[in-house]
């Protein structure tokens, strides 16, 4: 009978609406698996990286002596927790489209967030402006300028400093003072339960990117322009003296170091350093010529990854508020997570470019392979050899006749059998 029969146009939607079913979940669970494995190898990275540079500083009492390497140390356990308390949860939620943690959690999250990533940018500073006052200070002023009372102070200040733009305010929802409306439209649209919502109003957004970003990208800029401008100085001063077929005189201090430095240096020294032949001279000045180079390539580097990385993410946050919050939540998550890859990257710039770090690396991964390990020592005989400075700028030659086998280098006493352990202040 006819009316048994199911119409024609009913018949048509059943075949629309049943053939085409399984195409998009298998297009969503291979995009799934492909942003899974992603999102893993970077939070993997991050993890072994900075645990690495951790157990680096542990294992190596060398490494342990220079002020720097405790910034490094810290920035490094920063970023591996960020990679262990942050990155998990929202790539779950990125992968999930849910959040399944309620809604106190979501601003510890959040707030967890805040904190690391804005600890992880004041450590970026901290070096920066203690790498200004080693290379473009003088020893003294470096002395008195990096105790290791104001150290401590500093790396306090680089954790206590981001609780006043993160926990506070997130708990107290300050953030969301005047935009209570659109914070409560955003979770009915995600379905309350299952979304983790964070806007920001207007005065945090400029207040927590100022703090946060803006400011210690304005002192990472100012230390590193006039780190480049003392290793190009060093660079056209070397270039003057090879055109001029000569070397600078070891007789009297090397060029950018105090009168001062000269008074480490015996007497017998100086008269050493000025029997060395022109051709020594000449590749003492290719040398420090290639180190002031390399210099400058790597402050390029480094303010070139981190501008690219967070600088998206700070700029959006400023605009967001202004535009009635219609930046896409894609774009967002881009830049967070761009942000979020600053912490796998930062162990390669500050210590896997740096010689020392690199040689305890091996020993660790090599389970304390000796033929990784420092050289012993160096022969007592009278030698000269070019170097740099333990403050990053150079200095003409390195004496390691002492008889402590020890030698002062503009004010500093450095190990002559440690001929690198003054790279452990960075890739400079």
């Amino acid at each position: 009978m006819a009316t048994t029969s199911p119409p024609t146009s009913h018949l048509l939607d059943v075949i629309l609406n049943t053939e085409p079913a399984p195409q998009p979940p298998s297009l969503a669970s291979v995009e799934k698996i492909v942003l899974t494995i992603f999102l893993s190898i970077i939070i993997l990275m991050t993890v072994f990286g900075n645990l690495l540079v951790m157990v680096a500083l542990c294992k190596d009492r060398h490494l342990r002596k220079k002020k720097t390497n405790y910034f490094i140390v810290s920035l490094a356990f920063a970023d591996l927790l960020v990679a262990l308390v942050v990155m998990p949860f929202a790539a779950i939620e990125l992968t999930t489209g849910q959040w399944f943690y309620g809604e106190i959690f979501c601003l510890i999250r959040t707030s967890l967030d805040v904190l690391l990533t804005t600890a992880s940018i004041l450590h970026l500073c901290c070096i920066a402006l203690d790498r200004y006052y080693a290379i473009c200070c003088q020893p003294l002023v470096y002395r008195h300028k990096m105790t290791p009372v104001r150290v401590a102070v500093m790396l306090g200040g680089c954790w206590i400093i981001p609780s006043f733009i993160s926990f506070l305010p997130i708990m107290q929802s300050w953030n969301a003072i005047g935009i209570e409306d659109i914070i409560e439209e955003r979770r009915s649209v995600a379905s309350n339960d299952t979304s983790c919502v964070f806007l920001v109003n207007r005065p945090y957004a400029l207040v927590c990117s100022t703090v946060a970003f803006y400011v210690p990208l304005a002192l990472m800029l100012l230390a590193y322009q006039r780190i480049y401008v003392t290793a190009m100085s060093h660079a056209r001063q070397i270039e003057t003296l090879q055109r001029a077929g000569s070397a600078p005189s070891t007789t009297g201090p090397a060029p950018g170091l105090a009168p001062s430095s000269r008074e480490g240096y015996p007497p017998h020294a100086a008269a050493q350093t000025s029997s060395a032949s022109p051709n020594d001279k000449l590749h003492t000045s290719s040398s420090r010529m290639r180190v002031e180079t390399k210099a400058a390539k790597t402050l390029a580097v480094i303010m070139g990854c981190f501008c690219l990385c967070w600088a998206p993410f700070f700029i959006t946050n400023v605009v967001d508020p202004f535009i009635q919050y219609s930046v896409p939540w894609q774009l967002w998550t881009a830049w967070l997570w761009l942000g979020y890859i600053n912490s796998g990257l930062n162990p390669f710039l500050y210590a896997f470019l740096n010689r020392a770090f690199r040689r305890a690396f091996l020993v660790i991964l090599c389970c304390g392979d000796q033929r990784y390990a420092r050289q012993g020592s160096y022969s007592h005989a009278y030698s000269l050899r070019p170097c740099t400075s333990a403050n990053g700028t150079s200095v003409a030659l390195r004496l390691s006749f002492l008889p402590n086998r020890s030698y002062s280098d503009n004010g500093r006493r450095i190990l002559a059998s440690e001929p690198e352990s003054q790279d452990s202040l960075g890739p400079l």
